[in-house]
């Protein structure tokens, strides 16, 4: 059964953290607050954790498409390959935000993703993902727990959430009510950015 574990955003506790990241670097799967709705996630570099992701999600591990959360833009050129300025500018504006951005994926995608042209990131504004992630020293892989014929409030109640999810993964983080809106996702790995879907994030800032 998951353990429930109560992160406070504004200043998240390093031990509660500390510990969350161990679970982490285990192969456990977690659900965290995001700056949209609670996510999915798991250590990018555990092969079998991703394995357990896409199986919930009853897809393919190499044709998911997940998003990797990271801790800010200097992650960026880990999985990401050379981009522009006026991309680099759009980012700059965005993140942290609720935004998830399709970028063009270079060589070191972990090998799982290795046949992907494209890479979807995600900096959400939200201190506790953002401190896992930094304590962690690598990005999360995520995807949304919003089922679309799912009851909202399981989307928001991080109660709710453990009640459906606590005999599937290994934690779930309560840090306060979530939103019900996804992320604005924005393709830019073309000459002109694409919105893919809109979501909870402006797209004024194109």
């Amino acid at each position: 059964m998951a353990e429930f574990i109560k992160i406070y955003p504004d200043k998240p506790s390093e031990a509660a953290i500390a510990k969350v990241v161990k679970v982490l670097q285990n192969g456990g799967l977690v659900i965290y607050p995001t700056d949209t709705v609670y996510g999915l996630g798991c250590d990018i570099t555990n092969s079998r954790a991703l394995e357990k992701i896409a199986k919930i999600k009853g897809v393919k591990l190499e044709k998911a498409n997940f998003s990797f959360i990271c801790h800010d833009l200097s992650n960026l050129s880990d999985y990401v390959r050379q981009i522009d300025t006026s991309t680099f500018k759009i980012l700059k504006r965005a993140l942290p935000g609720p935004y998830t951005f399709i970028l063009p994926g270079n060589n070191n995608l972990p090998k799982e993703f290795k046949k992907k042209t494209t890479v979807g990131i995600r900096i959400p504004d939200n201190n506790i993902v953002l401190e896992i992630v930094r304590q962690l020293g690598n990005p999360i892989v995520s995807t949304s727990i919003r089922d679309e014929d799912d009851v909202i409030e399981y989307t928001t109640d991080p109660e709710l959430i453990f009640e459906k999810w606590q005999n599937i993964v290994d934690m779930v983080i309560d840090g306060g009510y979530g939103d019900n809106v996804g992320s604005t996702i924005i393709d830019l790995s073309d000459y002109e950015p694409v919105i893919v879907r809109e979501g909870k994030g402006d797209i004024g800032i194109l």
